[in-house]
């Protein structure tokens, strides 16, 4: 299922990579392509060897890149591969290693495939929805599988490194959240979902994008998670608006969902990330087999 595309995503996953920390070595400029926005030469460079490679190995597919101007191959229908070259900018530019590289393939908009290599310490998540997802530390590779934690004191919430809202105050306040961890890059926070060293993470925003979710929400759904919106509907990628102005959601099971829902949609509301009409969706991810390898371990974390 899907194998030569995996193999060609983790391949141009790691090319991509190797760019990106040849440019972390160097004093490299930072540009503003908006309000706290920033790109650097490492962005462009990935974001052209990414694309052009996607669209050499399959000529019939979509490509969508954040920093390619053209994304008209989001308004068909079929298999369109959404790319983000450089996730994590601003954890790039401090030099702290918590960026990746993000390459997701999405069919008739349902996310499908997923990889995200973060290339400081070599750590690499590919995952298939309905198959099995793994993380490749260094030489070893473990399977990936969620917690069944879901009580919501015990959780684990995972939020950014670089900017906290008031909103994420009050979803900690609300649940009565006491363990937290910080990360970089939207890839990076689902990874540790995936591998057990996090539960929960709720992206209280409108900013982000479909190429900033759809690798990330594949490798998740693999691993056996749940992915949706702030709303608790699941997202269709493609068409003219790519923007994920409902946020994100990414639980590790199905009964953490559950308990949590009902404040991430109140406290979506109260900051105006939600319309107070969008109604909570039930969320139907299928939740497959844990595969029969090793497990992803807490001991190889950086």
């Amino acid at each position: 299922m899907l194998d030569r595309e995996l193999v060609e995503a983790v391949k141009l996953a790691r090319e991509a990579g190797a760019i990106l920390l040849e440019i972390y070595a160097t004093d490299f400029d930072v540009e503003l392509k908006g309000e706290a926005d920033p790109v650097t030469e490492a962005d462009k460079r990935a974001n052209e060897l990414l694309v052009r490679r996607l669209r050499e190995a399959f000529p019939n597919d979509g490509v969508v890149a954040e920093e390619s101007p053209d994304k008209s191959d989001a308004l068909a229908r079929g298999r369109c591969w959404y790319v983000d070259p450089l996730d994590g900018t601003k954890e790039f530019v401090a030099k702290n290693g918590e960026f990746s590289v993000m390459i997701g393939l999405a069919i008739d908009g349902e996310a499908k495939l997923g990889v995200v290599y973060r290339p400081v310490g070599d750590r690499l998540y590919r995952g298939v929805v309905g198959d099995s997802a793994f993380v490749d530390i260094e030489d070893r590779t473990y399977a990936l599988g969620v917690t069944d934690v879901s009580e919501p004191k015990d959780l684990r919430l995972v939020v950014s490194r670089s900017h906290r809202s008031d909103a994420t105050d009050d979803f900690v306040k609300r649940l009565k959240i006491e363990n937290e961890m910080k990360s970089g890059s939207v890839g990076l926070k689902v990874g540790l979902i995936a591998q057990r060293d996090a539960d929960l993470y709720v992206h209280l925003s409108s900013y982000a994008s479909a190429w900033d979710a759809c690798a990330p929400e594949a490798i998740l759904r693999a691993a056996g998670g749940v992915f949706t919106d702030l709303a608790g509907a699941t997202y269709s990628y493609g068409g003219e608006d790519l923007k994920l102005a409902k946020g994100i959601l990414a639980c590790n099971n199905q009964d953490t969902y559950d308990r949590v829902i009902d404040a991430v949609r109140e406290v979506a509301r109260d900051h105006e990330i939600l319309e107070s009409d969008d109604a909570v969706a039930t969320s139907e991810t299928e939740v497959p087999a844990e595969p029969d390898e090793d497990e992803a371990s807490n001991d190889e974390e950086e």
